[in-house]
């Protein structure tokens, strides 16, 4: 299940990344969703090692909202993609009931270069290079409950491309990877896995949290995604209680725009997780046994 398709032509040194990704608002305000919904769609791209290149986009929005939302929304979109050197072409827009916004992303990457989530081999380890926690500060925003501060670095964290990370990972030699987003990271993590045919070990106290997660997750804003995520990927798990029901819940958040999860040697690791900066961690490794099991230490 990698994030995005590989198109491989005959006889080129390049393969075409394409990829399809559309959400629904995660804040009020709608340059933001704009500028979020272009960097999660241009993620998958990033997720495979590539470059995007061109997009379309498409946009729904009730009556009742006027052309002013929707300028707003398309800009956020396309100063997000002029962000990633990749142009806007196309699209297509419709009246719909709920607010969406996204792209069809074509990207580029060397063909031997390209990362999937199959080229994950034991002894390696994993680097996350975003905090999780969007998913929870995002359901205690639509409650009124969130903390203001909190809200503001969920936002900055779905903004940011993932651009900085696949150019950080290809210089360390990353061999696999995949975007953590809607499965959450144990669900990510988990196919991951069993597409390399490995099991991981996850030092879940290196998870890097975002600020203000772990109180939204504690007073139950948990999204319906996440506690879908959680029963899905349980039999999975190995050593789920002896870990504090909040932090599971959590690495079961479902993330909008998250990190990357990079599968890379232990000797590089560190030196990605530097030049990453704070928000990046070492937070496991793979390890030999039953495929996509994941035990929690």
């Amino acid at each position: 299940m990698d994030d995005a398709a590989l198109v491989c032509p005959e006889g080129a040194t390049h393969a075409l990344v394409l990829t399809l990704d559309v959400i629904t608002p995660i804040v009020d305000d709608a340059y933001t969703f704009g500028s979020i919904a272009a960097a999660n769609a241009l993620s998958d791209v990033y997720a495979m090692g590539g470059e995007p290149q061109v997009a379309l986009s498409f946009v729904g929005l009730p009556d009742i909202l006027g052309t002013d939302v929707l300028e707003a929304v398309m800009r956020g979109a396309a100063e997000k993609c002029h962000e990633a050197g990749c142009a806007i072409v196309g699209g297509h827009t419709l009246r719909d009931t709920e607010p969406k916004c996204g792209l069809a992303v074509i990207g580029t990457v060397e063909r031997e270069r390209a990362w999937t989530q199959r080229r994950g081999c034991a002894g390696q380890v994993l680097v996350l290079s975003k905090a999780i926690g969007t998913g929870t500060v995002a359901q205690a925003l639509r409650a009124g409950a969130a903390d203001a501060a909190a809200v503001v670095a969920a936002t900055q964290s779905m903004q940011m491309l993932n651009r900085n990370a696949c150019a950080a990972g290809r210089r360390h030699g990353v061999t696999a990877a995949t975007d953590v987003t809607g499965f959450g990271l144990l669900g990510h993590t988990h196919h991951l896995a069993a597409a390399s045919g490995v099991a991981v070990r996850l030092r879940t106290a290196d998870v890097p949290l975002l600020p203000g997660a772990l109180e939204t997750a504690t007073a139950g804003f948990l999204p319906g995604g996440s506690k879908r995520n959680q029963r899905y990927v349980a039999a999975h798990l190995r050593g789920a209680d002896r870990v504090d029901p909040v932090i599971l819940s959590l690495l079961s958040d479902a993330q909008t725009s998250g990190g990357l999860l990079l599968v890379l040697s232990d000797s590089a690791a560190q030196a990605l997780v530097v030049e990453l900066g704070a928000s990046a961690a070492i937070v496991g490794e793979l390890v030999a046994g039953d495929a996509g099991t994941i035990e929690l230490v």
